[in-house]
């Protein structure tokens, strides 16, 4: 599976979107926005959504980019702001997971076993 966060670093979309997507995500809350948009049921985990929030944005990008009729500004505006926010989140869950593994690398010894460990 290739990583979401890369994939979304070579999207481009108009600035006025993306503006309007990453002040909308300030406000991002997983448990509201994501049911309206993937449907109601069992929460997809954040790169699973990610996938599939990608693929409904492409929709939305081509529909725009046709001058379809059915093109919903507002709809893309809440798919795009959910894509950054779900990105802040995995992203935040990736550094946090690194953190903690370098922390369990780093082993703190006191007094003797110190001692012993550096002679």
């Amino acid at each position: 599976m290739t990583d979401p966060l890369a994939i979304l670093a070579t999207l481009h979309r108009p600035t006025l979107l993306m503006r309007a997507a990453r002040i909308g995500a300030q406000d991002y809350k997983r448990q509201i926005h994501l049911p309206r948009l993937l449907g109601y049921g069992v929460l997809p985990r954040h790169g699973a959504a990610l996938f599939k929030l990608m693929e409904l944005e492409a929709d939305l990008d081509d529909q725009r980019r046709a001058s379809d009729a059915g093109y919903h500004l507002l709809r893309h505006i809440d798919v795009l702001i959910a894509l950054v926010g779900e990105a802040h989140i995995l992203r935040a869950s990736l550094d946090r997971s690194a953190a903690q593994r370098a922390k369990a690398d780093h082993i703190k010894l006191s007094g003797s076993a110190a001692f012993f460990s550096a002679t």
